[in-house]
């Protein structure tokens, strides 16, 4: 039997559009954050890891002008929402695309910066439409085997950055240091001052480092706080 279609809403962004697909994820908050909070101090080569929609390549390309990109999904129509994407994108000479499993493929050279916002439910009930599941599950690609080939993919000096819930994040950044990996910038999200942390941007590195942490808030008081203002304006159209 096949799958129920899920498609999901275009979002308007200040430079870019991203249009309604098939492609498993909506544009979240997620995306968005580790998108905007992401560093490259060179114009270099970057890969974004189950780029959906292809949010996070597209972002980096609007922040790093010379920047060249690399968006790989194992997902058809994650490839096809992608490619529309970028085509209508101002930046479409800059960003490439690449369906296939990051496990296997064959990839050019090494790469200064990795960009990822992975699946992250390791367990309990699966969306019943694929490309959700596959969005959202570790099945199709476990932490351990990510954070492997991420490292055998970077440059000894490049960084690695991702998004994941706060005892994902925990989990995952316990992993990588276990496999060699270093922890060089951590920011806790909070969604306002009533709630707790529910999030965790983390860069990780090849080489020694101190860890740089922070912590943003989402809401104040009525509204959006200035930190989150600050770090989003250039993409939220009401920012």
């Amino acid at each position: 039997m096949n799958n129920p279609s899920f498609k999901t809403k275009g979002f308007k962004f200040k430079q870019f559009t991203i249009n309604g697909s098939e492609s498993g994820m909506p544009v979240s908050t997620d995306g968005v954050l580790l998108g905007a909070w992401f560093q490259s101090h060179r114009e270099v080569n970057i890969l974004d890891i189950g780029t959906g929609t292809g949010l996070l390549a597209l972002m980096c390309a609007q922040r790093f002008a010379k920047a060249k990109i690399i968006a790989v999904d194992i997902e058809k129509t994650a490839i096809d929402a992608a490619r529309d994407n970028f085509a209508h994108s101002p930046w479409r000479d800059r960003l490439s695309l690449l369906h296939a499993d990051v496990l296997s493929f064959e990839a050019p050279h090494t790469f200064q910066h990795i960009i990822c916002n992975p699946p992250y439910f390791n367990s309990g009930e699966q969306s019943k439409q694929s490309q959700r599941a596959t969005a959202r599950h570790t099945d199709t690609l476990q932490h351990n085997a990510l954070l492997k080939r991420c490292y055998e993919l970077l440059s000894e000096d490049g960084t690695a950055s991702f998004v994941l819930p706060i005892t994902e994040g925990e989990q995952f950044i316990a992993l990588a240091k276990q496999q060699g990996w270093y922890l060089s910038r951590l920011c806790r999200v909070q969604p306002s001052q009533k709630k707790p942390v529910h999030r965790v941007l983390f860069e990780l590195a090849k080489q020694p480092c101190d860890t740089k942490e922070s912590q943003l808030l989402i809401h104040a008081d009525e509204g959006y706080s200035e930190d989150f203002i600050q770090l989003t304006h250039e993409f939220y159209l009401k920012m």
